[in-house]
């Protein structure tokens, strides 16, 4: 299986890593640290050799209650480190936002694909992503991240976001989209409690039934320290744990924050797995 943008193609035959690159003030876990492109770029080039494919640059917190982050603000924050990242790094680039302008805007730095957990539901977001020519993740969340974890409500929670990508999936089609160009994220923690994440989790295998690759993100989120009582800096463990059942059910790409740690763990569970066969 390939993800595929107009310039380049990803082998997903077995499964990538993408590194997390947060450039907020405010994220949960690493708020603040890489702000400066040069520190981004260090920290991208250090996540690269630990065995990431995909690096995902993003400008905006989408934590539970994060504020929103005016368009300006956003690009002033990505858009010098993409194009620093695209003249050092022969690798694949993703931006993560549901503003159109920064979509466009990234994709012309240089950004290979989109990362959406609004699923191009924003204004003008669908038709961009169209004409841009990136690869495309469609995410699904129910609610804004401001109140996303207030009182998320599934009568089955594995169907209704099933339904949800399908539908995003089809509004892709409709708008000029190949199949070829397009990921799905589950969403992990994006309006769901506890309950809702593990039935999610479990049931991972069940959204093969829509044919395309699968994108999963469970790093050192809440999900892990509600079971475990960990703090945010304490759940390495739970998140090797939690993206090797993913892998076991078939996802493609991990976006992980620990991507050394990662990248061991599934060379440990690839290589048993191999005398399987």
């Amino acid at each position: 299986m390939l993800l595929s943008s107009t310039s380049k193609s990803l082998d997903l035959s077995r499964p990538q890593i993408m590194g997390i690159l947060n450039l907020t003030p405010d994220s949960f876990s690493d708020g603040g640290r890489f702000s400066a492109p040069i520190a981004a770029l260090a920290h991208a080039k250090q996540m690269l050799a630990d065995g990431a494919t995909i690096i995902d640059i993003g400008g905006e917190s989408t934590r539970p209650g994060a504020d929103a982050v005016a368009e300006q603000q956003e690009l002033d924050r990505v858009i010098p480190v993409i194009e620093l990242l695209r003249e050092e790094l022969e690798c694949w680039v993703s931006i993560d936002t549901s503003k159109a302008v920064v979509m466009k805007e990234a994709v012309s730095a240089g950004a290979d694909l989109i990362n959406d957990i609004r699923a191009l539901r924003e204004p003008n977001a669908l038709q961009v992503a169209a004409d841009s020519g990136a690869a495309i993740c469609l995410m699904h969340m129910q609610g804004l991240p401001r109140t996303m974890q207030q009182a998320p409500d599934y009568a089955d929670v594995t169907a209704e976001v099933m339904t949800f990508l399908a539908d995003r999936v089809q509004a892709c089609r409709a708008a000029g989209i190949s199949p070829e160009r397009l990921c799905l994220d589950p969403g992990y923690g994006f309006g769901k409690g506890l309950a809702h994440n593990y039935e999610l989790l479990a049931k991972l295998g069940n959204l093969h039934q829509l044919g395309l690759p699968l994108l999963v993100g469970m790093s050192r989120k809440s999900m892990l320290g509600q079971l475990l009582g960990r703090d945010v800096d304490q759940r390495l463990a739970a998140s090797l744990a939690a993206h090797l059942f993913a892998v076991h059910q078939g996802a493609h790409i991990l976006r992980v924050h620990d991507v050394k740690e990662m990248a061991d763990a599934l060379r440990v569970w690839q290589h048993a797995a191999q005398y399987l066969s």
